[in-house]
């Protein structure tokens, strides 16, 4: 075999592997990517519905329960899923406080069969406002499910 047949061989087989690396099973199960985005979103439509319900503690459930949660808004960053179910009911007190909760604009990106970045849109539907922002969170595929890890939420003004 000639120099440049070799070197053929030898990008085949590296392309060969590195397909082969692509559909390595995940957890003993193929990774279907819309799957885990639909999962995702039902986590999310399950956040909506609880805070939608006037119930944050079935809101939180979306998020990571540990100590390592990050939440970073209003130039604030706090750790935890407690500390961040109290600041909720700090800032939410109440049914009118908390109002109808709308996502919109949600994008699901999969960083990996155990990760994934959501970007979306926010909205409170009150009767005395409307305030709303963007959020960036990271998911992390736990054995709970998908779960919130990282959110970062900022308020636009009006």
């Amino acid at each position: 075999m000639g120099l440049d047949m070799k070197r053929i061989m030898s990008y085949l087989f590296y392309a060969a592997v590195l397909l082969g690396v692509s559909c390595i099973e995940y957890g003993g199960e193929p990774f279907d990517p819309a799957a885990e985005k639909a999962a995702v979103r039902a986590v999310l439509d399950a956040q909506v519905a609880g805070w939608n319900s006037g119930d944050l503690t079935a809101y939180m459930q979306g998020y990571a329960h540990t100590d390592s949660l990050r939440f970073a808004s209003g130039g604030t960053v706090r750790y935890g899923w407690e500390a961040t179910l109290q600041a909720y009911r700090r800032g939410y007190p109440d049914r009118e406080r908390m109002g109808h909760l709308v996502f919109s604009e949600v994008d699901i990106r999969m960083l990996s069969p155990d990760a994934a970045l959501v970007f979306g849109r926010w909205q409170l539907e009150r009767e005395e406002d409307s305030p709303w922002g963007l959020y960036t969170l990271i998911v992390r595929k736990t054995a709970g499910g998908w779960r919130v890890v990282h959110d970062h939420t900022s308020s636009a003004a009006e």
